[in-house]
């Protein structure tokens, strides 16, 4: 069924950039966006997207569940649907901070879930066209081409963390852990980017302290069906629906157990 899917998922996502997100890149009016919560941004581009994708996709597959960032903002209830059945997950402008400083990366991103297990997972970059899709047990791939991961050559691990998210005295005791072990690079501040970095080899790891699953369910397969791995702070699986603190991404089992130990342990 995941592969059937995909052609017609990528169709959709290619017409919300050309017809919906694109033409508004670096012309948002001031009425056009708004603060969510404080630092967090919503657009029209954001609703309009959602809503175009949870129409096109509840017609692709009527049976599943649909489940938007822009909706479960409304009603986070919505979410407690992932672990029953078949259910789409869609952020529908990822990265949009960047989206209204008028910059890149950003990324529109669907992820499919099987009774809350990750599926399937498409992240389209609408600014360079580039697709990333996976599918479980059956590999990861970049505009059509099989990769796996691979290491960034020389230096330390390299890790993207989002320190801004974390208080002060968080912040002080993870750069202390890191230093003289590993090189802590900033985050691109969109997932959609993230996972490619890691499994591409510009970044080792990722700490990410935000977990939704819409921000996550198609990068973590990716990432996995790849040769890395996703994990909570503590080791437990990361599991979509299942409440948890935190995650570490790596492009390797290795360089996971290399984060944990330096970060946490």
């Amino acid at each position: 069924m995941t592969h059937s899917l995909y052609q017609p998922v990528l169709d959709l996502m290619r017409q919300v950039a050309r017809d919906i997100m694109m033409p508004r890149f670096r012309s948002l009016a001031a009425h056009e966006y708004s603060e969510k919560t404080p630092g967090d941004f919503v657009t029209i581009v954001d609703r309009e997207s959602e809503a175009f994708l949870t129409q096109e996709l509840g017609r692709l597959l009527p049976e599943a569940s649909i489940i938007g960032e822009e909706a479960a903002a409304d009603d986070p209830a919505i979410a407690d649907r992932i672990g029953e059945g078949a259910a789409w997950i869609i952020d529908p402008l990822d990265g949009t901070n960047n989206f209204t400083e008028g910059k890149s990366p950003f990324a529109i991103m669907i992820g499919l879930a099987i009774d809350g297990a990750r599926e399937a997972g498409w992240i389209l970059d609408p600014a360079t066209g580039r697709i990333c899709h996976a599918v479980r047990g059956g590999g990861f791939f970049i505009d059509g081409a099989r990769v796996w991961t691979r290491r960034r050559a020389g230096g330390l691990p390299r890790a993207a963390i989002a320190t801004y998210f974390m208080p002060p005295d968080r912040q002080a005791e993870i750069h202390a852990r890191a230093a003289g072990k590993i090189d802590i690079v900033s985050i691109p501040r969109c997932a959609g980017e993230q996972y490619p970095r890691l499994i591409l080899g510009q970044n080792d790891i990722a700490l990410f302290e935000r977990t939704h699953p819409w921000d996550h369910a198609p990068g973590a397969l990716m990432l996995e069906e790849a040769g890395g791995t996703i994990a909570r702070n503590d080791g437990a699986p990361y599991r979509l629906g299942i409440a948890g603190k935190g995650a570490i991404a790596a492009n390797s089992p290795q360089m996971w157990d290399l984060a944990k130990a330096v970060l946490f342990d």
